[in-house]
């Protein structure tokens, strides 16, 4: 005797070995034997076998008319095989008993199941919104299909094209145009990228790495709503000084301008004088939700898309020819021993004579320049040279805060690699579009008109957020505890030394156009400055202020996706770059050894870190010629074979640069991830069953050593 019986859903069929009241010993064809529950055998026969059973039953599924069953079944509970007596005949076989079983099991939309082998007929009106349902899921899937199709053709349909960068990043894995992607990756054995690339989905590798840029973190777009600019105090004292910036040609957003009076004196005093958007622009306000959720301009070569709108932009930045509301910290220095001996902060009009473009200047004020008088270089502008007197002696300065802060240090600041700057030529718009051509130029880091800039920067952020803390008025800091491997520089509220730097505490607080943090802290100054010791009780926000928290959380996720996409920006450029002028072979200097993780090698001449193949022996500083291999501007990855070491490795004088900021792998490629998964449920339960402990011969996975 045999039995047909369900197994948690699924029939099977085997030779009854034995049969007790509640349960009975089957032998299925693969010689298994199993203990099934009386309560689950749904059907005794003693011919077909039970092999030939299952597969006449599903011939017999396959061949009933379900809307017909449906009609013949009784209104009541009801068991399989009486309504294959009903449909088929009165005698019908085990056969068609276990093909009615399989089709009943099979239409839930018109049988409901009541328990083992029974079942109850599903009302009218629940079949026919079944019936609409699988119908709509028929054409559904027949539209997958089509697409599927299109793109396995190289064509992109336009659903898919329109919604390109939802499917790749944040997809809704039910919808009609992701599973087209992936039965299409499936059919073609093309990864997504891939056959979307070959599809004509991405239009060009400049769009791609733009529009999901603005997919992640501009769904919006990125223009501003129509608003006025609001207007600062007008009881705002005009400040008796000159001042001057010093910014490259394409920046808007000048943040920043300095003074100088009372040269030849014995007492100097420096003005540091930084934008101020914090007098009109008001915490709470529709603007400040803007900014907040922008909370930094975004730069890129060639386009930047700012944290505040064009009109208050040119409001409150430090233009020359006018005088422009600003913060100011003035800093008393003795003249001879250049130490500061004071400070004070007001809040005023500052007069800026003019806009310094250290990219048009930075051949002139040379160090040699500014220490020598007699130097003199043609077409040097008026401008400049009224101003020479006032940049030596700001050189004198920084030298000098330099020093001292390396002293804290315990080090010297070590960068040797240049920056570099792009300029795109042969636009055709407002922004770029990937077809320009690049330009990439080289500044050497610590020029003269940099070390001016950076060191009184620093003199403001440590002044400003040392200040706040006397005063009990929580800012935003950065801090580094030390300079130890491994540790970071933070942000958080509480005034701790920035090792790195070399200074007691470091607020961010003179960029407040284009960081929001500088903001916060800009309006925190201000109270400081209006309120004194009582600022505390004034200031916007409040001591373990918890929308502080939440700025410092937002900002730095924020920031970081930011530079991530300005570095990937410059590394896409430089790729072109590659090509554009057919460079096939480079200088470099390995970053990271073969036995660190895998031979890194950085372009001497270009901004780009690169995967190489190359001896084992090659150590960190070696400097090489290696030959590109093929660049992928999606994945913005390109990998390099060393063809020859260029440096002597016995005498390390000869080794390329490596300073304070290298970090490995900052500027390398790594894989793209994409959100689209193409493996069906068979492949991932493959994969998981394959990542599982394995059990060894003689072991069970349970048991532990198997007895003998």
């Amino acid at each position: 005797m045999h039995a047909l019986f369900d197994d948690a859903g699924k029939f099977l069929a085997g030779r009854i070995l034995s049969e007790a009241d509640t349960s009975a010993q089957i032998e299925l064809d693969s010689g298994k034997r199993v203990k099934v529950k009386s309560a689950h055998l749904l059907l005794k026969f003693d011919k077909p076998a039970p092999a030939e059973l299952l597969a006449g039953a599903r011939e017999v599924a396959a061949s009933v008319e379900l809307a017909l069953a449906w009609e013949f079944a009784p209104e009541d509970e009801f068991g399989f095989a009486e309504l294959a007596r009903e449909y088929f005949s009165a005698a019908a076989p085990p056969v068609e008993q276990a093909g009615m079983l399989l089709a009943l099991f099979d239409a839930p939309h018109y049988f409901r199941r009541a328990g083992k082998g029974r079942f109850r007929k599903a009302s009218a009106e629940v079949v026919q919104q079944a019936l609409a349902a699988i119908e709509k899921k028929k054409q559904l899937q027949a539209q997958i299909d089509a697409w599927a199709a299109e793109l396995a053709e190289g064509r992109c349909p336009p659903p898919i094209a329109e919604q390109l960068y939802k499917i790749l990043f944040k997809p809704d894995k039910n919808a009609p145009e992701y599973k087209a992607v992936v039965e299409a990756s499936r059919s073609t054995h093309l990864a997504p990228l891939a056959l979307l690339a070959r599809a004509g989905a991405i239009a060009s590798s400049y769009q791609f790495h733009w529009q999901r840029f603005l997919f992640e973190h501009f769904p919006r777009g990125v223009g501003f709503p129509t608003m006025a600019a609001p207007e600062p105090p007008a009881d705002l004292p005009l400040a008796p000084v000159q001042a001057f910036s010093i910014d490259d040609s394409a920046t808007t957003e000048i943040d920043d301008a300095l003074s100088l009076t009372g040269l030849g004196s014995g007492s100097v005093r420096l003005g540091i004088h930084i934008a101020a958007p914090g007098l009109g622009l008001m915490p709470g306000s529709e603007l400040d939700r803007l900014a907040r959720n922008r909370l930094s301009t975004v730069y890129m070569p060639g386009h930047k898309i700012t944290m505040l709108p064009a009109e208050v932009v040119q409001r409150y930045t430090l233009d020359e020819g006018r005088a422009n509301p600003a913060v100011s910290l003035y800093v008393t220095i003795d003249e001879h021993s250049l130490a500061i001996t004071g400070h004070e902060t007001r809040l005023e009009c500052v007069p800026v004579a003019v806009n310094l473009r250290h990219d048009q200047l930075d051949h002139i004020v040379t160090e040699e320049w500014l220490s020598n008088p007699e130097v003199q270089v043609e077409n040097t502008p008026q401008p400049l040279s009224d101003l020479r007197e006032q940049l030596s002696f700001l050189y004198s300065l920084a030298r000098q805060l330099k020093a001292g802060r390396e002293q804290v240090r315990g080090k010297p600041e070590n960068f040797t690699r240049p920056d570099y700057t792009f300029r795109l030529e042969g636009g055709r718009g407002d922004q770029p579009d990937g077809s320009e051509t690049v330009l990439i130029g080289t500044r050497k880091r610590g020029a003269p008109l940099d070390l001016i800039v950076a060191e009184a920067a620093i003199v403001a952020n440590s002044t400003w957020g040392q200040w706040l803390a006397e005063l009990g008025v929580p800012g935003i800091y950065r801090s580094q505890a030390s300079m130890a491997p491994g540790v970071k520089v933070r942000m958080g509220t509480k005034a701790l030394p920035h090792a790195g730097i070399g200074v007691k505490s470091y607020s961010w607080a003179t960029s407040p156009l284009r960081r929001y943090v500088d903001l916060v802290n800009q309006w925190q100054v201000i109270a400081c400055a209006r309120h004194g010791r009582t600022a505390a009780l004034a200031a916007p926000f409040k001591p373990k202020d918890a929308e502080l928290f939440a700025i410092i959380s937002n900002f730095d996720a924020t920031y970081g996706a930011y530079n991530a996409y300005q570095s990937g920006m410059e590394r896409l450029w430089t790729l072109k770059y590659l090509q554009q002028n057919a460079i096939t072979e480079l200088e470099a200097t390995v970053i990271r050894d073969a036995a660190s993780g895998g031979l890194l090698l950085r372009a001497d001449s270009l901004p780009l870190v690169l995967p190489a193949l190359g001896p084992a022996t090659l150590t960190r500083g070696a400097r090489v010629l290696v030959r590109l291999g093929e660049i992928d501007e999606i994945s913005l990855d390109v990998s390099g074979s060393v063809l020859q070491r260029l440096d002597d490795p016995l005498d390390a004088s000869d080794d390329g640069p490596l300073d304070d900021e290298e970090d490995e792998g900052s500027a390398a490629a790594g894989p793209l991830a994409i959100a689209v998964d193409v493996q069906d449920e068979g492949d991932q339960a493959d994969a998981a069953e394959d990542a599982a402990p394995q059990a060894q011969p003689g072991t069970t996975p349970d048991a532990g050593p198997a007895a003998a």
